[in-house]
């Protein structure tokens, strides 16, 4: 299909071309226009799939290649500045998933493990060669950083900091990724370390990574640990708990943790207290997920903890996804023929939508320090 179908069969004079059309102008993007936020529409049923089907409509005609965009990340920033997501129809499928996630438990022990299976099992060829050398899925600290290399230790340390570490700690991750933080924590300061994940390729590579140091990787769901830690940590698995599980996640870490130990959450917040998903995302790339409010963290965590810190810099997770976009792109010849095209379009269309709405603040990135009640209070470190 030609890129300048819209004026080969006359979609101009389209109804659905003229709403996509004025939607888009409000948000200044123009179809077929030169600027880099712009988008090149190539097929005539990109309009009306896009009205009808919102945001899955719109994510999956860019994976069937049906539009373009120079550069995704200003497209979706400017949309997202605008509030179009929320003047497109919403479809009645969409509307049940919302009622679902509030009726349902879609964050079960049973379902826990599909995210774990259809995302972060996608292949350590992909996650190695996108993330640092410490493999870290989640928002760098850019404070003083100026690689991702540099940013992501300095979320390391800055986390170690909050948490002040001592030789001997016993420390637990829930959601320990590739086991990065596991083996920051251990070989700089000194510390024993339980992580858990639900992803059997992150416990194979963690457990490489730990060999030698007192680092145990646990592949089991969170809501059956009970031990005893002097400090616990959770980096971006917050994300995976759902509405239904907060005080279950919160009861577990008040059940795991000692009586003068600290609690870090490091999570992608939502702005608003809701409990929407995006499809496209739901689909394609975080199966289950739902991003907590600043109102159900405190509601679920009020009974067991104290808030001792509360550190948003989400506008760092923007720069973040942008460098993994790059590299990415620049490791695509050495995976190619392990993923399809139409998987690295889809993977490209999630980075860079994810690093449009960081930049546009409509969601943030915590990190909340809990404790039982420091006496004379805590100095938390930035």
């Amino acid at each position: 299909m030609s890129s300048s179908c819209i004026e080969e069969v006359n979609v101009r004079d389209n109804d659905w071309f003229r709403i996509v059309n004025e939607l888009l102008s409000r948000a200044g993007v123009a179809i077929n226009g030169s600027a880099p936020s712009d988008i090149q529409v190539k097929h005539p049923d990109f309009f009306k799939r896009v009205l009808q089907e919102g945001s899955l409509g719109l994510g999956e005609s860019y994976m069937d290649g049906w539009w373009d965009c120079e550069r995704l990340d200003m497209f979706f920033h400017n949309v997202l500045r605008a509030g179009l997501e929320n003047q497109l129809p919403h479809r009645l499928k969409d509307t049940l998933r919302i009622a679902s996630a509030r009726l349902l438990n879609l964050q079960s022990k049973k379902r826990a493990w599909i995210v774990g299976k259809e995302h972060y099992d996608l292949g350590n060829d992909l996650f190695s060669r996108m993330l640092d050398p410490f493999m870290q899925y989640s928002c760098a600290y850019w404070k003083d950083a100026t690689t991702l290399e540099d940013a992501q230790q300095a979320k390391l340390r800055l986390i170690c900091e909050k948490l002040q570490l001592q030789p001997g700690m016993r420390v637990l991750d829930i959601g320990c990724g590739w086991g990065g933080l596991a083996y920051y924590m251990a070989k700089n300061y000194g510390v024993s370390v339980v992580g858990v994940t639900i992803s059997a390729e992150q416990q194979k590579l963690a457990q490489e990574r730990c060999a030698g140091l007192d680092v145990t990787i646990l592949l089991q769901d969170y809501r059956d640990l009970d031990d005893q830690f002097d400090r616990i940590v959770s980096v971006g698995m917050f994300e995976h708990v759902g509405p239904k599980n907060y005080n279950t996640y919160f009861t577990v870490a008040d059940r795991n943790l000692k009586p003068e130990g600290l609690f870090l959450l490091h999570t992608i917040g939502s702005k608003k207290t809701d409990h929407s998903v995006d499809p496209w995302i739901n689909k394609y790339i975080f199966p289950n997920g739902c991003l907590p409010s600043v109102r159900q963290i405190a509601d679920a965590s009020e009974s067991h903890f104290i808030v001792e810190d509360w550190h948003n810099f989400g506008a760092d997770y923007d720069t973040t996804l942008m460098a993994w976009h790059s590299r990415f792109i620049a490791s695509w010849p050495e995976i190619a023929d392990n993923y399809s095209e139409r998987f690295k379009r889809m993977f490209s269309y999630y980075l860079n939508a994810c690093a449009g709405a960081f930049r546009a603040r409509d969601i943030q990135l915590w990190q909340v320090v809990f404790s039982r009640g420091v006496e004379h209070g805590l100095r938390v470190a930035r």
